[in-house]
């Protein structure tokens, strides 16, 4: 089934979709589920497991689950009040969630990292339970963070609900490339148009068109903000924002005849680094597909926006449903987790999607489109996850900006040709599940391989 493009692009805050986005959403699910509950319990306990258990520090796992138990949500968090209930919470190893009394739970003991142990359905699982005032469990959930946001509980992993709360009928239903183009043929549709009425069948033609300028408005003040901002990232590495600088300097070049034509390059980085930048700071970014991938689709909108000739920013809408469309068919056939197929389903997928997005909005065909997703996602095959000290920054910022550099140069490739080409988008899809399915686990998101083991000092 056609995912949702809120699905592919939500709100929420950085500096992990999987590891941030998803516990403090499974936080959120399990106090609706004592709301609804006949228990009555007096404290709470969360145990995180796998990935989670590795590299939860550095993508603020425990910070996540922490506010997502007193009741905050990525897409209304708000920085200067999480802040200040941190501090309650841990001073007084209590929270208060709204609709329940107030619950025991001390970071310090109730909050375990066990990194012996790991679930059985995702490499990003946690459980979540409630205690009475002997201690004794009353109920427990298990909750997974498959990615890009994405919160199943054990019980929907086992059964295959990957939809959940899908549309039952939609006008144009597609679960694989090859349908989609078949699709685009019959009816003489674009990707774009076709994704448009599925979506109004699921909600309504106003609904999505404010859906999708929120959207779009959330990447772009996250593009400005970070272009703004200066100074270390937090997490100890003594990480320097560059965006600001190479901004300044890029401005200040503009017009100079001696400036190389390769630079354009550097301003396709320096907008996936902004957002990167404010994803790695905490701030707020829109899963595209995932925090770690966030920056690549915005840079690339902001650079046909900002300079390419002709472009439209009432086409802004087609490019983010296009780039929706691909989004949903990796996850679907594949994934969009760091901690399932390494970084070839983040900014892997979230080049795919930029490509065929910048293809759709300068006329390319639905052929087109998907030769530009296949040419970005095929040469991202078999990237690893490598988080420096379990932190979305070295190499996540800088790749962000390589990715939305492939993007642009994929979607130029595929509308140099006619459609036709030897992989499909497909093959490469299955390709990309196939490669994380075999890679070792140390080079998926637990910051055991790869880099993150060769940087000295670190």
């Amino acid at each position: 089934m056609d995912l949702s493009v809120f699905d592919i692009f939500k709100i929420g805050i950085g500096p992990s979709s999987s590891h941030t986005m998803g516990p403090m959403l499974a936080a959120a699910r399990f106090l609706d589920l004592l709301r609804g509950s006949p228990f009555h319990p007096v404290g709470l306990r969360a145990s995180l497991h796998g990935s989670l258990a590795f590299t939860g520090i550095g993508h603020a796992t425990d910070r996540a689950v922490i506010l997502g138990l007193d009741g905050f949500t990525p897409e209304s968090y708000d920085r200067d009040a999480a802040e200040d209930a941190l501090a309650r919470i841990r001073a007084e190893a209590e929270v208060r969630p709204k609709g329940l009394p107030p619950l025991r739970f001390d970071p310090a003991s109730d909050l375990v990292f066990d990194h012996d142990r790991a679930l059985p359905g995702h490499a990003n699982g946690m459980t979540l339970s409630a205690i009475d005032a002997e201690g004794d469990i009353l109920t427990r959930e298990t909750y997974y963070s498959i990615g890009g946001g994405f919160v199943r509980t054990e019980a929907e992993l086992a059964a295959g609900d990957t939809d959940r709360g899908a549309a039952p009928s939609l006008p144009y239903p597609f679960a694989s490339a090859a349908e989609l183009l078949a699709l685009a043929e019959t009816s003489g549709k674009s990707i774009a148009a076709m994704k448009r009425a599925n979506e109004i069948a699921r909600m309504g033609p106003e609904a999505l068109e404010t859906g999708l300028a929120r959207i779009w408005s959330a990447m772009s003040d996250c593009i400005e903000r970070g272009l703004a901002t200066d100074g270390l990232l937090p997490g100890g590495l003594g990480i320097r924002r560059r965006a600001h600088a190479i901004h300044k300097a890029l401005q200040a070049e503009r017009g100079m005849n001696l400036t190389p034509p390769h630079t354009i390059n550097d301003w396709m980085s320096v907008y996936a680094m902004a957002v990167n930048e404010e994803n790695a700071a905490g701030g707020q970014v829109v899963t595209a597909p995932t925090n770690g991938a966030a920056g690549v689709v915005p840079a690339t909108i902001r650079y046909w926006l900002s300079h390419v000739p002709a472009a439209q920013p009432s086409k802004v809408g087609d490019f983010l449903l296009t780039a929706a469309a691909i989004g949903g068919l990796i996850k679907k056939n594949a994934s969009i987790s760091g901690a399932e197929c390494g970084c070839q389903a983040e900014v892997g997928s979230a080049s795919a999607m930029a490509a065929a997005g910048l293809a759709a909005v300068m006329g390319g065909s639905p052929e087109q489109v998907e030769n530009a997703a296949e040419i970005a996602l095929e040469h991202h095959l078999g990237m690893t996850c490598d988080p420096v000290k379990g932190l979305v920054q070295v190499p996540c910022i800088e790749r962000n900006g390589l990715g939305a550099i492939k993007a642009v140069s994929a979607a130029s490739l595929a509308l140099r040709g006619d459609g036709h080409h030897f992989v499909p988008l497909d093959a490469c899809i299955e390709t990309m599940r196939q490669t994380g399915r075999d890679m070792n686990e140390k080079y998926k998101e637990t910051a055991l391989g790869g880099l993150a083991v060769n940087i000295p000092n670190c």
